[in-house]
């Protein structure tokens, strides 16, 4: 059983990705939205504590005390963050996620602001000799069909109006957009780095860092043409679903960097799915990723093995001897023929249990698409692969990763 909790930040967070800071002059950027580790960190530490149950004794390598539902730091335990996205809590009391677009979402602004979107349109190769080539290796490409050029502009999300229509296989119109200056402010700070050895403030070590102040209800957000909107009625925050354990309900916890303060709340709030039923009807559909996707292990290939490795393909992705892709996990069947994927991330993190860094992998994007067709599933199975993520049935209850939250994805019409 899935439970939701919408975090409220209390405070301005700091959000940090995997580059270093801290020496004299860097700059410390914010990460928004952040992994999905965020959320299951700041979630399990509260729970152990809860518990009064303490791993820091993993840092010198002794066992520490098992919890029955978290496990341990090497062996991880049925707890795992399905979902994680930004999300507004309005005056009403209902939570509404936001997304930030798929890949295959093309946003552009008119003269006046006004957003307009655009879909990329799996099209069919032109024949060797015959039209711009390229080197992706499907059958199809993803293609921008527009009669003028024009350039794609960033800092817009989709409302969960906007997502819904999305995953129907429909375009969201300028309404069912958001601008992220209307969820969140950058807030830039100053800090000193510390002489570990005395613990004061170290000479010329001065650094900056973003913090990241997310609206709050009454507060008017906005620039130029939009600085006379009323106070806005709602407060950003994040919606977190978790599997495996009943996660806290109420009080606080800590959340990104400096273990700055959140207020927890239970909601009854369940994602938005596709028509499974009309999916399987059509033959094809769209995998689109929730959350970075860690696909680093060498390509499978029906015969000699090729070497390359293909950290942007899902799991569950094969090409055969013709040089064809299939997908193929949890029960659905299908053929790979088209995708969308922007530059790769590296994801890292901080282990707390045991006071080092993560290890650094390379991830595939949130917002990744990739279609599919002749496709073989039932509903049962699209709910089943929606369900698990990209896990084989091997990595699933081994791989710490899962636990945090990567590898999510939806299911769309195509």
């Amino acid at each position: 059983m899935s439970h939701a909790v919408f975090l409220e930040p209390l405070d301005v967070l700091f959000l940090r990705g995997n580059k270093l800071f801290g020496d004299p002059g860097s700059f410390g950027e914010s990460l928004v939205p952040p992994w999905p580790s965020v959320a299951a960190g700041a979630i399990r530490s509260r729970m152990l504590v809860d518990a009064n149950l303490d791993w820091s004794s993993a840092r010198s390598g002794q066992t520490v005390d098992t919890h029955p539902d978290i496990g341990t730091p090497d062996k991880p335990g049925e707890f795992t963050v399905t979902a994680f996205h930004l999300a507004r809590s309005h005056a009403d009391g209902r939570v509404e996620v936001l997304i930030q677009p798929p890949a295959d979402l093309v946003i552009t602004e008119d003269s006046e602001g006004i957003p307009h979107v655009n879909a990329l349109t799996p099209t069919p190769l032109p024949q060797a000799g015959e039209g711009p080539q390229s080197s992706a290796p499907f059958a199809l490409l993803p293609v921008l069909a527009e009669r003028e050029r024009s350039k794609p502009a960033d800092g817009w999300w989709l409302s969960e109006s906007g997502w819904c229509k999305y995953l129907a296989g429909e375009i969201p119109v300028a309404g069912e957009l958001v601008r992220s200056n209307e969820l969140w402010a950058l807030d830039h700070r100053i800090g000193v780095g510390l002489d570990a050895a005395s613990r004061r403030a170290a000479d010329g070590r001065l650094f900056s860092v973003q913090a990241v102040a997310m609206t709050k209800r009454g507060d008017r957000v906005g620039t130029g043409k939009q600085s006379g909107r009323p106070p806005v009625d709602y407060d950003v925050g994040f919606l977190a679903f978790v599997t495996g354990t009943v996660p806290p309900n109420n009080g606080t916890l800590r959340l990104g960097g400096d273990g700055r303060a959140a207020a927890v709340h239970a909601v009854d709030n369940a994602l938005p799915q596709a028509d499974y039923e009309g999916i399987v009807k059509a033959h094809r559909c769209r995998l689109v990723l929730t959350a970075p996707g860690i696909f680093g292990s060498p390509l499978p290939f029906a015969g000699e093995g090729t070497g390359v490795r293909a950290g942007w393909l899902p799991t569950g992705a094969t090409q055969t001897s013709a040089g064809e892709y299939r997908f193929e996990l949890h029960g659905v069947k299908a053929r790979l023929v088209c995708a969308a994927v922007p530059r790769a991330e590296t994801v890292s993190g901080w282990d707390l249990a045991k006071w080092r860094p993560k290890t650094a992998q390379r991830a595939a994007p949130a917002g990744s698409v990739y279609w599919l067709d002749e496709l073989d599933a039932t509903p049962e199975s699209l709910r089943k692969l929606a369900a698990r993520g990209l896990w084989t049935d091997e990595q699933y209850p081994a791989d710490m990763r899962r636990a945090e939250g990567f590898n999510r994805l939806t299911i769309a019409a195509y």
